[in-house]
């Protein structure tokens, strides 16, 4: 019953959304040239990798050594607009149509800190993560992240 959930809401956000996500390509491809969509391995259900896709918010700025700029430096007026009203997370209907992710679920977090949990900490696994979830709609990045965890699991 989720799943079905997932499909019929993703579809129909993608549908209304459609307008507003070309004029966000067509904007980030103005603006910072291609690639529009950022892609990144995220842990899935079960800890499984799959590629989460983003509106890409940032620009490739390296120092004089060569080494990438901090994402703060990198950051575009744009991408801190999109990132404020989390319109850079709607090529994730896609994801949610792809079975990668759900609507409502713990907002998957970076492969490299799966190493990192706890026992307990680790069961946001055994759910699929979504788009949004529990600890975004109770504080966000106002919480800090044992609250995040305890919300999630």
């Amino acid at each position: 019953m989720k799943r079905m959930i997932d499909l019929i809401g993703a579809f129909l956000l993608i549908l209304i959304f459609s307008p507003i996500m070309v004029t966000i390509a067509s904007m980030i491809f103005i603006n910072m040239g291609t690639p529009i969509l950022f892609k990144q391995l995220r842990p899935g259900l079960s800890g499984k990798p799959f590629y989460i896709y983003k509106f890409r918010t940032m620009i490739e700025k390296l120092d004089e050594d060569g080494n990438m700029l901090p994402g703060q430096l990198r950051l575009t007026r744009l991408g801190k607009w999109l990132r404020n009203y989390s319109l850079d997370k709607l090529p994730q209907l896609f994801n949610v149509i792809r079975g990668d992710i759900s609507l409502v679920g713990p907002r998957p977090l970076l492969m490299e800190y799966l190493p990192l949990y706890t026992t307990e900490q680790a069961r946001r696994h055994e759910v699929k993560p979504g788009i949004t979830g529990w600890a975004q709609v109770n504080g966000r990045n106002s919480i800090n992240w044992e609250e995040k965890f305890k919300l999630d699991i």
